[in-house]
């Protein structure tokens, strides 16, 4: 089992300012997570809570994470004027749990309580969360108001989850998706850039492994954290993302399509069927590059081998190379070089030999890089000869820099492109 992620402050959240809104559903408690990891990737959050709001938690639990007291009084000691500061410095309005009471009265303009009234005079994008018992999701009002608030409104919804509702409802469509999934789509809402909607980038992450036997095979230590981190990017800044992924260790991340394969070949034959789609393809997948000649029937007994056992390898396919008949002629690559010898000259290598637009190497032997770890220290290397290094950062970090390097020469290959 991984280990939990560290939150700190970054991009797309990081000095960004947040409303946050609680209505008066069960699931309000786990609105106080949200309000912590919001707070601690740096943003500004400040909490609005309804009436029905203070039954679920507690105000001083908000308080006590974000560090401001959260606000509930249309009219208060703060000015009859509190909803338009609020809604015009926001960044983003975040309803969470947004019950279906809720949602009728901002489906038809209410303006009775803080909450509705600053959604109606903010122009900030709006991300609601339903949360609700599934009959009353599945009432046809609901969807009407649902239907009107996105599709009219331009209100974005997230969810709901179906699993476990209230004690005693059993399961369903109308829990509210968990903090984690709801930070990510803060953060795409926070993050994305015009350059990347309407854009697809297709991304190889995690190890392949290669089958000795039914119980064995050959790999590597990659957890798939780096490419994760850089799909994860790549979504919150507006792309259509596709993952595809070996079986790494890291959870993987909230919005791409995940796409999950075993070995090199499955790797391949996933990235050419789906090649022509990307108009950004980044391969930072682990792939083993021998696999055993043969793979047996049965589980290799310890007794049968006393003496050792002999495993031929045969080379596996470059996914990369042999991806490119398949890419757009507008798309940009980006390929990764883990070495433990010669890092730029083997990066150098392969940039040319691959046909890259842009290497990303790094050191496997370094402390804090390559594999097993949150951060990574990598140097840029482009067919022009530019070389550009930066310090030990968390991988989310390198990630956003990743994308960042690519976006000049990106913007002109897409521009007049579909």
């Amino acid at each position: 089992m991984s280990a939990p992620r560290v939150l700190s402050a970054r991009r797309p959240w990081k000095d960004r300012r947040i409303v946050l809104g609680v209505t008066g559903g069960i699931a309000a408690y786990k609105c106080v997570q949200l309000a912590r990891d919001l707070t601690r990737l740096g943003a500004r959050v400040d909490v609005v809570l309804t009436d029905a709001a203070t039954r679920f938690v507690a105000p001083l639990s908000f308080e006590g994470v974000t560090g401001s007291p959260p606000l509930m009084d249309l009219f208060s000691s703060r000015g009859a004027a509190l909803h338009i500061h609020l809604a015009r410095e926001a960044d983003a309005v975040v309803v969470a749990p947004a019950t279906a009471d809720f949602l009728a009265r901002a489906a038809h303009g209410r303006a009775d309580d803080l909450l509705t009234t600053l959604l109606l005079a903010t122009r900030a994008p709006v991300l609601l969360a339903p949360a609700m018992n599934d009959a009353m999701f599945s009432h046809p009002q609901t969807s009407r108001n649902l239907d009107h608030l996105e599709h009219v409104l331009g209100h974005r919804i997230a969810g709901p989850a179906t699993g476990p509702l209230a004690h005693g409802e059993g399961e369903g469509p109308g829990r509210m998706v968990e903090p984690d999934e709801l930070v990510e789509r803060v953060g795409r809402v926070l993050g994305e850039d015009p350059l990347f909607e309407g854009k697809t980038v297709l991304v190889t992450a995690g190890p392949t492994r290669e089958r000795l036997d039914p119980v064995r095979y050959l790999g590597n230590r990659s957890s798939g954290r780096m490419g994760y981190a850089l799909a994860a990017a790549a979504w919150r800044r507006g792309a259509e993302v596709l993952l595809v992924s070996g079986p790494g260790t890291a959870p993987p991340p909230v919005g791409p399509e995940l796409v999950s394969v075993e070995t090199a070949r499955e790797m391949r034959d996933a990235v050419c069927e789906r090649a022509g789609e990307a108009h950004l393809l980044i391969f930072a997948a682990a792939v083993a590059d021998f696999r055993p000649s043969l793979s047996r029937e049965s589980k290799v007994k310890r007794r049968s081998v006393s003496r050792g056992i002999e495993v031929e390898l045969t080379p596996n396919p470059d996914v990369a190379t042999e991806s490119r008949p398949f890419r757009r002629d507008d798309a940009v690559s980006v390929g990764f070089a883990l070495e433990t010898e010669n890092l730029l000259d083997e990066a150098r290598r392969k940039l040319e030999e691959k046909g890259f637009d842009m290497i990303v190497a790094n050191d496997a032997a370094e402390e804090g890089a390559g594999f097993d770890v949150e951060t990574n220290r990598v140097t840029f290397m482009t067919p022009s000869g530019e070389a550009r290094e930066l310090p030990l950062l968390g991988k989310d970090e390198v990630a956003e820099e990743i994308l960042d390097h690519l976006s000049d020469m990106a913007s002109e290959r897409w521009t007049g492109r579909s």
